[in-house]
């Protein structure tokens, strides 16, 4: 794994990137982590830096991380990736070893955050902001309806938006 200008992100179809291939977002240290699978998010600019922004139930195990670490990195495995993606996704840190079910190899990034060894592409970013989305600020509500009202068990996701302070290629 090879740290790399982030100019690097130009290449790629960022959409197709976080909505189609999926991602890793992944918090804390290498001796105590979280990771979870995301398809919704985004890369862009403000503040005059570059930036992502991550969306998060704080039902998740891996947003207590988030909220107790500094940095977090958003990991892109590639199509070989997709089962580990599906695993992650479907299955809580709190009740299973991530690790040991996918095969993924954890790497530390500096001293606070962790990316996986299979990863074709990692950003590391740390936390802007926080916000957690409202039921009254949709103006179309049924983007409320649809990804909230009817899903049990899930409240409104926290928004992060990350600095990214580096980017790396497998």
């Amino acid at each position: 794994m090879k740290q790399t200008d982030i100019a690097r992100l130009g290449q790629e179809n960022t959409i197709a990137m976080i909505g189609k291939e999926w991602m890793l977002v992944t918090a804390g240290t290498a001796d105590h982590f979280n990771t979870m699978t995301a398809s919704w998010g985004g890369l862009g600019f403000l503040w005059n830096k570059p930036v992502a922004f991550v969306f998060v139930r704080p039902e998740r195990y891996t947003h207590e991380f988030v909220e107790a670490n500094d940095r977090l990195t958003l990991a892109f495995l590639g199509e070989e990736g997709r089962e580990a993606l599906k695993y992650c996704g479907s299955h809580s840190g709190r009740d299973a070893d991530k690790m040991a079910a996918t095969g993924l190899t954890p790497v530390a990034v500096g001293d606070d955050a962790v990316t996986f060894a299979q990863a074709r592409l990692t950003l590391v970013g740390r936390k802007l902001y926080k916000d957690t989305l409202r039921a009254e600020a949709f103006i179309d509500k049924s983007c409320l309806e649809r990804w909230y009202n009817d899903q049990p068990g899930g409240g409104l996701h926290d928004v992060y938006i990350v600095e990214i302070e580096a980017v790396y290629e497998g």
